[in-house]
């Protein structure tokens, strides 16, 4: 085993070790917010293009069935409640699933090609996070109702939160809109989404959210579909676009750093993607990859949503060497490894 391999080990080995001590789920509840990245099913409910309840998604998850996530299995926030010790994943709170019982191990609001700004979320039909945040207050007096003000207190406090936006409000709005762009420079445009985050996390906490892990965005020149769109030809990583993603999250963590300040008992965790994703890609064969360019379905380019379907000529036959499973979502081979990551850096949340 090399090095890289013994660290990844050991998050899980913190893990084991509150497993063991606590034999239950470390956690009452997760909550999920955002975008594609999280979303396990909420577009499927909407009058939207953005949708992935089809083959071939879905063919590695249970029972080889696509469920509205866009990959070609688990995303990474399924291992992430698989290693906390849930059993089942909180259900997409549009779904049918998202009655009784269910709710009180959490619920996801995520929608695919939601964002920070509203008016992303407004170009795709998507669900915004502004009504994600009404759906929670809902889904919070369905919980109250079930099992009183008290436990219902508790468990909303002592609940993961997690959130997951910023890459659509810049790949599928800035960068291919030319008033936007001609409005906003990225920082600019960087310090508008930080205002919505901020507005965000501190209804959050207004509403008894005490535990709150953001996700940061990812090497965003580095995605098959944002080599093909902006690489200008080229087939390496869109430096300007990843210069923009290091700068949005260094605002993110600032940010961040100003909430806690601001609200006490409030645990805040910036998980960072980039530098995990980054080296997966930089170093393929030392996490088993083949193939870190192209994505697994169709040519491997930019197919996404209805362009990755059935009939996409090309798409592989095994994603497990594929760091990306579509042009802009990681297959469920790289979300394994970031949901080790991830938990690694988000100990402060489950202890």
């Amino acid at each position: 085993m090399g090095f890289s391999g013994f660290l990844l080990l050991l998050p899980l080995c913190a893990l084991l070790f509150f497993s063991h001590v606590r034999a239950q789920s470390i956690v009452p509840a997760i909550i999920i917010f955002g975008d594609s990245i999280v979303d396990v099913g909420n577009n499927n409910f909407l009058l939207t293009i953005v949708k992935s309840n089809f083959p071939p998604y879905g063919r590695d998850f249970i029972n080889r069935t696509p469920t509205g996530r866009f990959c070609n299995g688990k995303l990474a926030v399924d291992f992430s409640a698989e290693y906390t010790g849930f059993s089942s994943y909180p259900p997409a709170y549009l779904s049918p699933q998202a009655t009784g019982q269910n709710l009180l191990i959490g619920a996801n609001f995520a929608s695919a090609s939601s964002g920070y700004y509203d008016a992303t979320a407004a170009l795709f039909g998507s669900i915004p996070l502004t009504r994600q945040l009404n759906y929670y207050k809902e889904y919070q007096h369905k919980v109250t109702n079930m099992i009183g003000t008290n436990r219902a207190h508790n468990l909303f406090s002592k609940a993961i939160h997690l959130v997951s936006a910023g890459s659509s409000d810049f790949l599928q709005n800035y960068y291919i809109d030319p008033v936007l762009k001609l409005l906003y420079s990225p920082d600019r445009f960087s310090d508008i989404l930080m205002r919505s985050y901020s507005d965000f996390i501190q209804n959050l906490y207004g509403l008894g959210a005490r535990r709150i892990g953001v996700i940061s965005l990812p090497p965003m020149g580095c995605l098959p579909a944002a080599i093909t769109l902006f690489g200008l030809g080229s087939n390496n990583c869109v430096e300007r676009l990843n210069n923009d993603a290091v700068m949005f999250n260094n605002k993110l963590k600032d940010t961040s750093q100003s909430l806690i300040k601001k609200n006490p008992g409030l645990k805040l965790v910036v998980f960072d993607s980039y530098q995990p994703l980054l080296d997966i890609i930089t170093n393929p064969s030392d996490n088993g990859f083949i193939e870190t360019r192209r994505a697994c379905c169709g040519t491997g380019t930019i197919e996404t949503s209805f362009l990755c379907n059935s009939l996409s000529i090309g798409t592989c036959s095994n994603a497990t060497g594929y760091v990306f499973w579509d042009g802009f979502h990681p297959s469920e081979a790289t979300n394994e490894i970031l949901a080790g990551q991830l938990l690694g850096q988000g100990i402060s949340l489950i202890s």
